[in-house]
């Protein structure tokens, strides 16, 4: 995994706006049953997930492709939950036990912020709508050239499909 430890880099980040309060887009991004729905680009699945969501909690999952092979697993370490507003984090290839594997092993090649987190805000914006962003730790140029920014995208696509399945719940 390469480090970027230049000046300020332009990090990765992707937001979207959803029809729905801002407890709704958080329980869909805090509810393994959920994530399972979402987890992963366009035509990928999520056929595993555990969570424990809670400062210094985890959040494994595994990552399979459309034609059913398992691409890999992600873990997710919780350092910051304020409920409702924001989610610091770090997420990293793992294991299927969420062992960190450098993606180098992988055949990936992975350009991250040096010291970032992940950073998730959920903003409430009134009248039932909800801005989520999602700052990365990747540098906007290698999340751009590896896939991964355009990826993002179509996962809170999937985010907002779960979300408006909530909705109709209610």
């Amino acid at each position: 995994m390469k480090e970027n430890t230049g000046g300020e880099v332009e990090r990765m980040v992707v937001t979207k706006i959803f029809d729905a309060p801002r407890e709704l887009v958080w329980k869909a991004w805090t509810d393994p049953k959920y994530i399972m729905q979402w987890w992963g680009p366009k035509g990928f699945s999520c056929p595993a997930c555990e969570m424990d969501f809670r400062v210094g909690g985890k959040l494994l999952c595994c990552m399979s492709a459309p034609d059913g092979q398992i691409c890999g697993w992600n873990a997710v370490e919780y350092h910051e939950i304020v409920l409702y507003e924001k989610i610091v984090s770090s997420m990293y290839f793992s294991d299927a036990k969420g062992n960190r594997i450098d993606p180098a092993e992988l055949g990936i090649e992975h350009e991250v912020v040096d010291g970032a987190y992940d950073v998730t805000l959920f903003e409430d914006l009134g009248n039932g709508q909800t801005k989520l962003t999602f700052i990365g730790n990747d540098t906007l140029e290698s999340a751009k050239e590896s896939g991964q920014m355009e990826g993002w995208i179509e996962i809170l696509d999937k985010v907002a499909d779960v979300v408006a399945g909530l909705k109709q719940e209610k």
